[in-house]
């Protein structure tokens, strides 16, 4: 039976350690509602342009960002020297601070990289099929 418990805790501490990883390994958002999502040119690194351009109150244009930001996994890129696409604004319900995010807008077929605006500059990527949902939304408004 204490085979048995011990075999239990192993597994769940197993699966634990597992979810910690992956939620380190990805970005977050509040577990908040999501009101609207506003993107503006970007001014650069560190700078978010408050000139709004794009604004998405609609539950799937919201839900498509959150996926993108939600799946996009850390990984070291090349863009630190250029100049963001977007600057993407993350605004939620009841006055909560926003959450500002730098977009550099892959091509079609290429993946798109993310970076918060405040934060250690780890960068994050998203996969070439959410860059294409990407592309459809920003670039047909």
């Amino acid at each position: 039976m204490k085979a048995l418990y011990c075999l239990l805790f192993l597994l769940g501490v197993t699966f634990f350690v597992g979810c910690q990883n992956n939620s380190e390994n990805t970005m977050v958002l509040l577990d908040e509602k999501v009101s609207e999502i506003n993107v503006s040119p970007s001014n650069g690194v560190g700078d978010m342009n408050l000139d709004i351009s794009l604004s998405f109150k609609d539950k799937k244009s919201i839900k498509m960002f959150e996926q993108a930001i939600k799946t996009a996994t850390k990984q070291k890129s090349d863009v630190y020297n250029l100049k963001p696409d977007y600057d993407v604004m993350v605004e939620y319900e009841g006055g909560l601070p926003t959450h500002a995010i730098h977009l550099w807008l892959g091509e079609e077929g290429e993946k798109s990289t993310l970076m918060y605006m405040v934060g250690e500059g780890e960068t994050y990527v998203t996969s070439s099929k959410m860059t294409s949902k990407l592309r459809k939304l920003i670039l047909s408004e």
